[in-house]
């Protein structure tokens, strides 16, 4: 755990005279695509706080959008990756290999779902996993198409671009995307037409009806989808829906990809979000949460699936760096020391019972439509009162509110109006309250 205070203080108006000064240096030197939740600038983080360059102490309901699981600077990992950085910072898996990128892969093979053989290849970035994942489900099945579905949000590059949903801000003016991919229903509970006892259902069968209709099922080559969908707006899928896909996957012989790059590693309360509902994947992707903040992803699957590429068409320079893997071994021993499964059902306790709260003092809810999520994977989403219309103007206005009084939240959301909570998963419950009045605070300002 950090040595940061674990308290809140405000000392300077949010941002401070201190970040402004450097937000004048990063505007004149920062390309402008690059944007920023929130313009202050961080000296030191730790446990539940981050500390800006002001002295202000924010609490951290974003975790650097479920990457900090363990905190911004675990023991482990900090300790862990010293060490590495003494010894070596690189030297390229595919020239010289080393222990910590093969121990990372045995741990992979022994966490994620099923008891078949497994392997796994590391990279940087979620999206490099994702993109990986397409390659080595089409080299298995000798097939090109890739499904996807609506709401889903797959990464920034070329191909993971067309894989995700949202046009703004991830895709306008970037085209065109690469081909063969093809986008089907999600059974999204909340907005669905015959109510979400019927989302499950209703929406697997017309997914897998477009498929067979419209691609044909012998020409995918994977399914993809997350378990919980992250930048979509949180939404679980209704129950019974991931089973049904991954059934017609397995009956046609598609590989069926969880990408579980902002759910895994405990944020849900369990090792994977898939576990939910028993699914054992094909192949799984994660990032985030797996190395403490330092930069590594990975795709885990059935061995005779990740062996399907040939020698050499997998890998990158940087891929599996030996101080990330080192991060990623101290992350999974503070997860497991720590027990962070039983902590994040612990923060779905509190927060689902503090949100609903505030939604039985609004009359009918008032902006809160909907709360929804597992683990320390929290949101509510925000509607104009009386109506499921999308309010993403309140939703703006009420993280602005947040962020002004230290607590630091994250927007998200198709239509741009879901709060969405994702704090460290070794947050005080005292911080954690804290952050709690502070919002019920903003919903009364609102």
């Amino acid at each position: 755990m950090s040595d940061i205070p674990q308290e809140r203080r405000v000392l300077t108006a949010i941002p401070g005279p201190k970040s402004v000064e450097l937000q004048a240096r990063r505007t004149a030197a920062v390309a402008a695509g690059v944007g920023s939740t929130l313009p202050v600038f961080t000296a030191r983080a730790g446990g539940g706080i981050i500390e800006d360059v002001d002295g202000n102490r924010l609490i951290d309901f974003g975790s650097g959008i479920a990457v900090t699981s363990v905190g911004a600077s675990a023991e482990a990992v900090v300790r862990r990756a010293s060490a590495q950085l003494a010894d070596f910072t690189h030297t390229c898996f595919m020239v010289t290999p080393y222990e910590g990128y093969v121990e990372v892969c045995e741990r992979l093979a022994e966490l994620t779902p099923g008891d078949h053989a497994k392997k796994s290849a590391l990279f940087n970035s979620g999206a490099e996993a994702v993109e990986n994942a397409v390659k080595i489900a089409r080299a298995y099945t000798k097939r090109t198409a890739v499904v996807v579905f609506d709401h889903g949000y797959h990464g920034r590059t070329n191909l993971t671009m067309a894989l995700t949903a949202k046009n703004m801000p991830y895709k306008q003016g970037f085209g065109p995307f690469a081909p063969e991919v093809y986008r089907v229903p999600m059974a999204y509970g909340y907005r669905w037409p015959t109510g979400p006892e019927n989302a499950g259902a209703e929406a697997s069968a017309q997914a897998i009806d477009e498929i067979t209709k419209q691609i044909g099922a012998e020409n995918v080559a994977a399914i993809i989808i997350e378990p919980v969908l992250g930048e979509g707006g949180f939404i679980e899928p209704a129950k019974g829906f991931l089973p049904a896909i991954a059934r017609f996957a397995k009956d046609n012989g598609i590989v069926f990809v969880a990408d579980e790059i902002q759910s895994g590693f405990c944020r849900t309360g369990q090792w994977f979000a898939c576990e939910d509902e028993g699914l054992v994947p094909d192949l799984i992707t994660t990032a985030k949460g797996i190395a403490g903040g330092l930069p590594l992803s990975a795709v885990t699957g059935r061995a005779e699936i990740m062996d399907a590429a040939h020698s050499g068409g997998l890998g990158g320079t940087y891929g599996g760096n030996p101080v990330a893997c080192a991060g990623a071994l101290g992350a999974i021993e503070t997860m497991r020391e720590l027990d962070l499964n039983a902590r994040a059902r612990r923060i779905e306790e509190v927060m689902k019972g503090r949100l609903e709260e505030m939604r039985a003092k609004l009359p009918n809810g008032g902006l809160i439509g909907d709360v929804r999520g597992r683990g320390a994977m929290i949101a509510i989403e925000l509607v104009k009162p009386g109506t499921k219309d999308p309010d993403a103007a309140a939703t703006a206005a009420l993280a602005k509110a947040c962020h002004a009084e230290g607590l630091l939240v994250l927007t998200c959301g198709t239509y741009g109006n879901v709060l969405r909570f994702l704090p460290p998963l070794v947050i005080g419950e005292d911080l954690l309250n804290e952050g709690l009045d502070i919002l019920e605070r903003a919903f009364a300002t609102l």
